[in-house]
């Protein structure tokens, strides 16, 4: 595989395990972790993923944890705790403005033929919480499913095979508060991501 540069940011899920979240080469132990080890073994992997962001707060650093690292290969990963904090804290994240957002933030790489992958959140049951979260996240994972497909992106949807693992092997040994993954989970997301992108991987720009 020729070099290529490879961000990924987001939130806890991709931030999971990482120490010092002001070193991108810090990538935590998590499913980037798990395609540095494997698929993308030899490249620049980098993560700047940060935990508790909404999408507000990732384009609060988009400048200096996305921009000036200059990837070859740009994964986004957000909205969970858009939705979340609807349901805890009160704070509404309308599904416009979100999408009005990511569209912004994503669309001069787009132009720039740098190649994107836009995953979009789950949740699974949590015991003791009401996790019926799904009408703010269903719009919102249509919405970055339609940003995806508006920008030539990939869209790694999440949702279905979570439950189809936490089907087989039980929700809390997929997500165990629902939301933050397992590495069960983390394998999941790896495996999605990979499957993704060889629909198109080989035609992302190298570096000399």
């Amino acid at each position: 595989m020729a070099a290529r540069r490879w961000l990924f940011t987001g939130d806890s899920i991709t931030e999971w395990g990482r120490a010092n979240t002001h070193d991108p080469h810090d990538l935590g132990d998590n499913y980037v972790r798990l395609l540095a080890d494997e698929q993308l073994t030899g490249q620049t992997v980098l993560n700047t993923g940060v935990g508790g962001d909404r999408l507000a707060d990732l384009a609060a650093r988009w400048q200096e944890d996305v921009v000036a690292l200059s990837p070859d290969v740009l994964s986004v990963y957000i909205g969970i705790n858009d939705t979340w904090r609807r349901y805890d804290e009160g704070l509404i994240s309308p599904v416009p403005a979100f999408t009005r957002t990511l569209r912004e933030l994503l669309a001069p790489f787009a132009a720039a033929g740098t190649p994107l992958v836009l995953i979009s959140p789950f949740v699974l049951p949590y015991p003791g919480e009401n996790r019926d979260w799904q009408e703010d996240l269903g719009p919102r994972i249509h919405a970055i499913a339609s940003v995806a497909a508006e920008l030539g992106a990939l869209h790694v949807p999440l949702q279905q095979p979570m439950e189809a693992l936490a089907a087989r092997i039980g929700a809390e040994r997929v997500a165990a508060d629902g939301v933050h993954p397992t590495p069960a989970g983390h394998r999941v997301i790896a495996d999605q991501w990979w499957r993704a992108w060889q629909t198109v991987g080989a035609e992302a720009p190298t570096r000399p």
